[in-house]
């Protein structure tokens, strides 16, 4: 059996491996799969062993929330908002009250943290009379109070984690900023003591070292790393909210000869039902009266409508644009082609991302480690015969210097740099996660439609029949005022495309009368001649020719031709004699081929998946010197060739512009979107190319490169400070050489690890 939970509570990726790693123990439990992005967990156990209830038991006995998410079928567009809702713990990217309400706790603990920080940091710094010590250091203290308590939640999620033998990020926070205010709180004690006693040096000594401003600084940025980090989560229920918008919630079926409206869970397999023009088709059927042309670009993102008539399959939320047509239902509720498109999203939504932290990865070690280092020095040293305040301030030192400042900003700050310069370049990355995956991509699979070509038919050739006749050709000019007059106002996207050629050219509108559309195969239309002779125009596909007895023999060479170079011939006739051809293609995009070029320098393998037919697709691979192409896809088979590919162990990216490529980039390790594409494409992606150009591929990669060549270098730069500083705040060198680390070289040795690892991250602002 499978079940959605909704988890609470979790922090990092050291909370969501605990939640794992304890449900998964369970007897009975074959599968568990938590996403701390949509804090969402899917499992799959034995019914028999294991109830809901509890898998919900075992969660809060880890100390986190659990709830089951309950779900409908067939659903309609708010349940699946609340069910995502409900699954990130209110986190709607922005939709739900949820986001909105963590992101405004979280600006005001910034407010009040740096609001108190700044005057603490300028007391701390200031120089006074040992008089004024100990009010100056009570002063501090108050001033540190605000800001603990606006981050108490790292105290009770850090020191609760910690008694579960679990330590985490907030466990490395609590104890380290614990550490400073503990020490600090000892030294007032010790000023007091000085005072009393007229020791002016201890009042001096304790006064210089308080290190309030140590445990402010460190939840301060901490605070805001977390916010950045944050703000870089992708929206979760958008894409599916959308997709499910595709599907009409009410459809016209025929029942005992009447139309009767109903809702759409109420439809059921063998029924007729009717879809008028403008109209989406509700689920998969097939046409049993009418004919029409369907516009399925949202399904197989094949940018020209079909031509449907008796016996052909019609498919869920495709829209019908001409004819009212009467269709048998085949498919209906979680079985038609749009439903399993949604249900493909929201499992790989819900999916685990492939990469942990590694900050988080590494405190799950680092934490203990640094804690036993710290009271192991302490009891050495008063073993040895040090003083109790010596071997105190020793084992402080160690908890001090070993803050999580520089290891909790490494990823965070150089994230949102990244993200900043990638966002000043057009490109902008949903997730921590993507930007860092982003480097290991070793396949790019593109759609064709929209994303290597521009996405709307063009004219790309005009071969004019010079000829004697009523109706005959003097010049180019003429043939396109006669193509451009009889295609004027019809919807088609090749007549589209004649109708811009034309207006781009000047051209003059013709008197054409009489215009009719011949379903499947063109259109006619008739003019006056000056001479008072009325001349039948007629325009479309050879098949029409031919029919009209208009012969082109002449041109079919030519036009086999073109349509291996993926190019539409059109052809034109005047009462029965061939004018002329128009050859109309979905062209690519000028920065295409040079985008692959790159992309294949870096090693890379490029395959395209399309619905397009095999001969177009293959004359476009050639054309753009792409690996492979896959032909004639539907979006659930775009999936499988993705996971295809990911099974032979590539790190795959997809990039995509269409709906239809939405079950494909949730499938991906790395998704694409191109700017110009549909808003459902957009959501379902992790990156979002808004020049619409394929060369920013090619930069996000690159990107992705520096920007976790960098985290590595911060990280490495934040536990150089800890190697180097831990033994010398142990006192490891202090019989040997007389050197030991007090508490305040210790805090001096953090704040430079923070300023390291920030201005390292800076440097990714010069990336070209």
């Amino acid at each position: 059996m499978e079940s959605k939970f909704s988890v609470t509570g979790m922090s990092c990726s050291a909370c969501s491996a605990r939640v794992e790693r304890v449900v998964g123990r369970m007897e009975g439990m074959n599968q568990v799969t938590v996403n701390l992005l949509t804090n969402s967990m899917q499992v799959n156990y034995d019914a028999d062993k294991i109830t809901d209830e509890m898998i919900i038991q075992v969660v809060e006995k880890a100390g986190y929330g659990a709830t089951l998410v309950e779900e409908k079928a067939p659903c309609t567009v708010g349940d699946v908002g609340g069910a995502v809702g409900k699954e990130a713990g209110g986190n709607t990217g922005g939709k739900g009250t949820g986001n909105v309400g963590e992101k405004g706790t979280m600006i005001k603990r910034l407010v009040v943290s740096f609001v108190f920080m700044i005057p603490l940091m300028v007391l701390a710094m200031g120089f006074m009379h040992h008089e004024e010590m100990l009010m100056i250091g009570f002063t501090q203290f108050l001033l540190l109070l605000p800001i603990l308590l606006v981050n108490r939640v790292y105290y009770v999620k850090g020191f609760l984690n910690l008694v579960r033998l679990s330590p985490n990020m907030d466990t490395l926070i609590a104890v380290g900023s614990s550490a400073a205010v503990i020490y600090g709180v000892f030294a007032l004690y010790r000023m007091m003591y000085g005072l009393n006693h007229g020791m002016e040096e201890l009042v001096h000594h304790y006064g210089g070292n308080l290190y309030f401003e140590s445990a402010g600084m460190i939840l301060t940025l901490i605070t805001l790393g977390k916010y950045l980090e944050s703000r870089s989560k992708g929206k979760t229920s958008a894409a599916i909210e959308k997709l499910m918008s595709l599907s009409p919630d009410q459809v016209t079926v025929i029942r005992d000869g009447k139309e009767v409206e109903i809702s759409i869970e109420e439809l059921k397999v063998g029924e007729l039902f009717l879809v008028r023009p403008g109209e989406r088709i509700p689920v998969d059927g097939v046409i049993v009266e009418g004919t029409t042309s369907v516009d399925e670009s949202a399904i197989t993102g094949e940018s020209i409508p079909v031509e449907k008539t008796i016996g052909e399959e019609v498919i869920s939320a495709s829209m019908n644009q001409n004819g009212i047509i009467t269709c048998k239902a085949a498919k209906v509720g979680k079985d038609t082609t749009i439903q399993k498109i949604i249900r493909l999203v929201e499992e790989a939504s819900a999916s685990k991302a492939p990469i942990a932290r590694l900050a988080d990865k590494i405190s799950g070690i680092f934490v203990p480690v640094v804690m036993g280092i710290a009271l192991l020095a302490a009891v050495v040293w008063l073993l040895t015969g040090a003083t109790v305040e010596f071997a105190l301030s020793t084992g402080i030192a160690v908890l001090v210097i070993s803050c999580p400042c520089a290891l909790g900003l490494a990823t965070p700050v150089a994230i949102m740099v990244g993200t900043g310069r990638g966002a000043e370049n057009g490109i902008l990355f949903k997730s921590g996660e993507a930007l860092e995956k982003a480097k290991h991509v070793s396949a790019v699979v593109l759609d064709k439609t929209g994303t290597i070509t521009k996405g709307e038919p063009v004219v790309t050739d005009v071969i004019v029949n010079i000829s004697e006749g009523v109706a005959s050709m003097h010049s180019e000019e003429e043939f396109i005022n006669v193509a451009y007059s009889i295609e004027k106002g019809s919807e088609h996207p090749l007549a589209g495309a004649i109708t811009r050629y034309g207006e781009k050219k000047g051209v003059t509108l013709l008197p054409m009368e009489n215009k009719t559309a011949v379903f499947g195969k063109g259109m006619k239309a008739t003019m006056g001649g000056g001479s008072g002779v009325v001349v039948t125009y007629y325009a479309g596909n050879a098949a029409y020719m031919e029919e009209l007895g208009v012969d082109i023999t002449g041109f079919s060479v030519k036009a086999e031709e073109l349509a291996k170079l993926g190019k539409t011939p059109l052809f034109f006739a005047g009462d029965k004699e061939l004018l002329g051809m128009i050859a109309v293609a979905d062209v690519e995009k000028e920065e295409s081929l040079a985008a692959i070029k790159e992309l294949k320098k870096k090693g890379i393998r490029v395959i395209m998946l399309t619905g397009d037919n095999k001969v177009t697709a293959e004359a476009m691979r050639a054309k753009m010197e792409i690996d492979e192409v896959v032909a004639e896809v539907l979006p659930l088979e775009k999936a499988m060739h993705v996971n295809r590919l990911k099974n032979e162990g590539y790190c795959v990216a997809m990039v995509g512009d269409g709906i239809n490529d939405a079950p494909a980039l949730a499938s991906a390790d790395v998704s694409m979107a191109i700017g110009a594409g549909t808003d459902i494409a957009m959501e379902s992606a992790d990156i979002i190319l808004m020049k619409n150009s394929l060369m920013d591929v090619v930069t996000a990669l690159r990107l992705s490169g520096a920007v976790l060549r960098n985290i590595k270098q911060n990280l490495f730069w934040a536990f150089f400070y800890n190697s180097i500083g831990i033994p010398l705040a142990a006192g490891v060198f202090y019989n040997a050489f007389g050197i030991a680390l007090n508490p305040m070289i210790g805090a001096a040795a953090m704040s430079l690890s923070s300023v390291c690892v920030v201005t390292n991250a800076l440097r990714l602002r010069r990336f070209r």
